[in-house]
């Protein structure tokens, strides 16, 4: 008796070109709140709760945004659109960053927000082709199998 597995090889991460007016540039303007309706309307209603999946969603512990009630230029805030810019090759300087997070704060994190969001839709999932294996199974003789009664 023949039987049949198939396996699977594991998806494998492909990024998509990005625009050229992406590079090295932000998707979207500080005040460009108004192109994504859902990200606008949630960080209007609900700061908080959008700053943390914001965070969540960048890859870093839901709770962060927690820290920026802390001194007056916000710690996190700044660390985050530092990171944002790092992570996607944006230009800027931690003095952006950091008048940005002073003086526009729910607009700078709207503007995180988007980011993330169009970088991670770039990204496409590929897969490789299924591969099947043949095994033969061979029944057990009389003989060896009368241990396991």
């Amino acid at each position: 008796m023949e039987t049949y597995a198939t396996t699977q090889q594991p998806l494998t991460a492909v990024t998509s070109d990005i625009s050229p007016a992406w590079s090295g540039q932000w998707s979207t303007g500080l005040c460009d709140c108004c192109e994504d309706m859902g990200v606008c309307c949630c960080a209007f209603w609900c700061f908080p709760c959008f700053a943390c999946k914001t965070t969540s969603e960048f890859g870093e512990c839901l709770c962060l945004p927690v820290l920026d009630g802390i001194g007056c230029v916000p710690p996190v805030s700044l660390a985050m659109r530092a990171a944002v810019r790092e992570r996607y090759g944006i230009q800027g300087n931690i003095y952006s960053d950091c008048f940005y997070g002073c003086c526009c704060y729910p607009l700078s994190w709207c503007q995180i927000s988007r980011e993330i969001k169009r970088r991670n839709q770039s990204l496409t999932f590929t897969n490789s082709h299924a591969s099947t294996l043949t095994a033969g199974f061979l029944p057990l003789s009389n003989e060896k199998s009368e241990h396991l009664s």
